[in-house]
């Protein structure tokens, strides 16, 4: 699977490059997204337990619980495209953690209608 916006994980590494539990864990995510074939939501949480869907029309949230990093993926048609990438605060004071105020800010975003 082709990975779009990766540039926002690599920057997230750099960001917290003193971190290595942290690079591991996004180089593992990358790799398994990468060699993924995932066509159901089960097939993905099968293989990433730290991922929760968010909304039905393909979005997730992974939790690398190392370093309380969020980072927000839509799949389609065989492509990963990397939304968001924080903190655990950062996405506790945008998200909330709350399924409706992530519908809203993908809404704002043009990435839902």
């Amino acid at each position: 699977m082709e990975i779009l916006r990766k540039d926002r994980l690599l920057r997230h590494k750099i960001k917290n490059k003193g971190n290595i539990k942290l690079n591991k864990a996004i180089d593992s995510l990358i790799v398994d997204i990468e060699k993924a074939n995932w066509r159901t939501k089960i097939e993905i949480i099968a293989e990433r337990p730290d991922a929760d869907c968010v909304h039905s029309e393909g979005f997730y949230f992974f939790d690398i619980d190392i370093h309380r990093t969020m980072i927000l993926i839509v799949f389609e048609d065989n492509e990963a495209t990397i939304i968001w990438t924080g903190s655990h605060d950062d996405y506790d004071l945008i998200f909330k953690g709350n399924k409706k105020t992530i519908e809203t800010w993908l809404r704002k975003q043009g990435l839902i209608k």
